[in-house]
């Protein structure tokens, strides 16, 4: 992560294709319009599991951008599905899960149903390719056990991105003028 503007500038999604699970209108807005902001023009919309899984049956797909689906948890599901389909070569894609409720256990969950990198809501354009970057560049093992499908869950933290900044506002100390 922390690319720099050169190297983010030459990054285009146009020949890509997409798969995007949001279920609502909003979301979904969010999410095409960053998209076609990178070039991305092969977006396959969808706003249910149901027809998720019949674009992943029918088209070979580059991303999957994921929503967790709140409460219900849809999309951990899908993502599992996803993995354990055996739709070659949709079930290796990468997947971005995003959420906007993302405590350490729902990251857990998010890992271990095969999601690639977990994104929290609200999401910015800037944050998505990063992440987007971030997978394409990784070249992480997909494993395939009995218990587990997905990218290997074990790789190296590096810490923070360069230029994100470090705890909280209230916790570092920084006065608010007021």
């Amino acid at each position: 992560m922390g690319f720099s503007a050169d190297s983010r500038a030459r990054f285009n999604l146009e020949q890509v294709s997409v798969l995007l699970l949001e279920e609502t209108p909003l979301g979904m807005s969010v999410l095409v319009q960053i998209l076609n902001g990178f070039g991305a023009r092969k977006l396959h919309r969808c706003d249910t599991v149901e027809k998720a899984e019949k674009v992943v049956r029918e088209n070979d797909l580059d991303l999957l951008i994921i929503d967790a689906m709140g409460r219900s948890g849809a999309g951990y599901d899908f993502v599992r599905w996803l993995r354990r389909s055996g739709n070659r070569p949709n079930c290796y894609a990468p997947v971005v899960l995003t959420s906007a409720h993302t405590p350490a256990a729902a990251v857990v969950k998010a890992r271990d149903c095969g999601a690639h990198i977990v994104m929290a809501k609200p999401l910015t354009p800037k944050a998505m390719l990063d992440r987007i970057i971030w997978v394409a560049r990784a070249g992480r093992r997909f494993v395939e056990c009995d218990t587990f499908v997905g990218p290997d869950r074990r790789f190296k933290e590096s810490g923070l991105p360069e230029g994100v900044a470090v705890g909280r506002r209230r916790e570092d100390g920084v006065s608010i003028p007021g």
